[in-house]
């Protein structure tokens, strides 16, 4: 087998054509492996394979930098790039990453994670190249999802306006997450539909070559010429309109075509944008027939594609809200629905299937997301923005400056609002309460049950304000059944005991409650409150809770500066209480990748991990 001799990219470069044919089969047998095993992102890895392979065939790294736009196409990369024996550790804690990680290797140029970010960064290390006098190449590697976030835009446009020297390669694979959608969409759908051009070009070298003598002279006219002539049959002016040189398209599963287009870009001395049409999923017949679905992948059996474990996804809370807000659609005109490229992603595949005509998908756009919704709520509608909780980071100054200085009653439905887990920290949802619980207007809740979200969304409807719930993937541990009314600012009291009192944030509680069944094994009666309303809180329990005297701690799945334990110490400073005696939460570091249970073990938010350490408090004197 190739794979096994393949220990850096030289090793790729010294390969025959058809053995670097030959290793990309291979390379696609061992990512299905991988993520077969661990989970990961499936059909964007393999439609990207061939690309790699002439990458690192024609570039030099570690010192060509390849930056890797959004990061979820670069386990070819990191296969020959020497980690090709840690696959099996894909994802898992302590082992190899999803993304890519600059301290994972020399070769992982620029960490990433979340879309549109890959040719500013490009240009970034571009211009320090230049500053410093080197000579390296820069290529970024930018999937035509990422090309519907207004990011791209802004770096081509700095990129052209100076001339600096990179290589933008566009991975048109027709979709994203979801199906990509807008007019960038379609002009790319334009541009690599046109045969016209590809057809002329053919027929015109042909012909040129065929003429005695004059012959090879017409050809060299054509080639510098052919750029005029193009423009007859492929709109290509956006791109250079932007000050870059376009080449393609380009079939991006042909090694041989994509080594003589890359070496091309390589000796251009200016921004060159290289469209690579790409199909994704290809050579793995489940990935290559439902894209969308095989996109981010659970473990599963690599002979028919299906997952080993079906989640409950009728409890989720994701698919919950979409379901619950399809139906009070049908009762309310006003109701809409706002996503950025997620809308299956985060559950509102039923609202869609139901309502589409008043489902907003953005594209990877977050920022016009939020803005839109309050542009939405100012019309008169309820719009819904469901979008993941470290993905709303992007529009944070859209929800200050739009939404929460103008008091509208736009609703964020924060999905994977928790320790996101084996994708990392790039996916951990463990900022949101520190950047939303300061912005004035802003109502911020947490359920600790799918039944507690939908009273919440009932609450939100008849809300005159901005309200963001956060809630983590999927359905937790069994709790308490939850038949009460939401009102902001009422904690609910699941247990009662008298030597001390849980206070726990969302996720935590049924954390909480199994911490709470070890206490009782200590001689120990703890009470669990369920705090779901971050931000009014519930003044009236925690002066109860001062009162008495009773050491009480809140608990959270959330870095502690800022959180939910912030909150409450902030309020009881204000207002001369006693402050917790204990908060619980994720230290001021970026939590690594592996599963939720690993890591929350890891970081003391399990059950046994909060009874140890809460235990001693029974024993202290009031």
């Amino acid at each position: 087998m190739l794979l096994h001799q393949i220990r850096s990219p030289e090793d790729v470069k010294r390969l025959s054509p058809q053995q670097a044919d030959a290793l990309t089969g291979e390379i696609r047998d061992c990512i299905v492996r991988a993520v077969s095993k661990s989970g990961g992102h499936l059909a964007s890895n393999l439609g990207m394979v061939e690309l790699t392979v002439a990458l690192h065939r024609v570039f030099d790294s570690p010192k060509d930098k390849i930056i890797f736009d959004v990061g979820h196409q670069c386990y070819a990369h990191k296969i020959l790039t020497g980690r090709a024996a840690d696959m099996d550790t894909l994802r898992q804690l302590g082992g190899i990453s999803g993304f890519p990680r600059r301290e994972e290797s020399c070769h992982d140029a620029y960490g990433a994670g979340h879309a549109s970010t890959a040719i500013s960064a490009a240009l970034g290390l571009a211009r320090a190249r230049d500053l410093n006098g080197t000579d390296e190449h820069i290529v970024a590697v930018v999937g035509d999802g990422a090309l519907t976030g207004g990011m791209c835009y802004e770096a081509m446009n700095d990129a052209g306006s100076r001339k600096t020297r990179l290589i933008v390669i566009l991975n048109d694979n027709q979709m994203s997450i979801a199906p990509n959608v807008g007019a960038v969409s379609n002009y790319l759908t334009f541009m690599r539909t046109s045969k016209g051009w590809l057809t002329a070009k053919k027929a015109i070298v042909r012909a040129l070559l065929r003429i005695p003598l004059a012959g090879p002279s017409l050809h060299r006219f054509f080639q510098s010429f052919k750029n005029h002539i193009r423009n007859v049959f492929v709109k290509d002016g956006l791109f250079q309109a932007l000050g870059f040189r376009y080449l393609g398209p380009i079939d991006g599963h042909d090694v041989r075509s994509l080594e003589i287009f890359l070496r091309r870009a390589k000796n251009l001395a200016e921004p060159v944008l290289l469209h690579v049409v790409t199909k994704k999923g290809i050579g793995y017949a489940p990935a290559e027939n439902r894209p969308d679905r095989t996109h981010g992948m659970p473990p599963f059996n690599p002979e028919d594609g299906l997952p080993l474990k079906n989640g409950d996804k009728a409890r989720s809370f994701g698919a919950a809200a979409g379901r619950l807000l399809a139906d009070m659609a049908g009762e309310d005109g006003r109701i809409v629905a706002v996503t950025a490229a997620m809308a299956d992603a985060t559950g509102f595949g039923a609202f869609k299937n139901r309502w589409p005509e008043r489902l907003f998908d953005v594209g990877i756009a977050e920022e016009h997301a939020v803005t839109l919704a309050a542009g939405m709520a100012a019309g008169g509608l309820r719009p819904f923005v469901a979008v993941y909780d470290t993905f709303l980071q992007r529009g944070y100054d859209q929800i200050v400056m739009d939404v929460c200085q103008q008091n509208l009653p736009v609703c964020f439905l924060m999905d994977r609002a928790a320790i996101g887990g084996e994708d990392g920290p790039t996916h951990h949802g463990v900022f949101g309460l520190a950047y939303l619980r300061h912005i004035p207007n802003l109502q911020v809740l947490m359920p600790r049950c799918v039944d507690e979200l939908r009273a919440m969304i009932r609450y939100a409807i008849g809300h005159n304000g901005p309200v963001a719930i956060r809630y983590p993937r999927g359905e937790l541990a069994p709790q308490p059944a939850y038949a009460g009314h939401f009102v902001p600012g009422q904690w609910e009291t699941l247990r009662r005991g008298e030597d001390m009192a849980l206070l726990a944030a969302g996720t935590m509680t049924a954390e909480a409650l199994k911490a709470a069944d070890l206490l009782a094994q200590r001689g120990i009666n703890a009470s669990v409150i369920s705090a779901s309303s971050i931000k009014p809180l519930d003044d009236g329990c925690i002066r109860r809770l001062s009162a008495r005297r009773l050491p009480y701690v809140t608990i959270e799945e959330h870095v502690l500066a800022g959180g939910f334990g912030s909150a409450v110490a902030e309020h009881c400073a204000a207002h001369g209480l006693r402050l917790p005696d204990e908060m619980i939460a994720l230290p001021d570091a970026f939590i690594p990748h592996g599963a939720r249970e690993d890591l929350i073990r890891l970081h003391g938010l399990d059950s046994a991990s909060i009874a140890a350490r809460v235990s001693p408090l029974a024993n202290r004197t009031a």
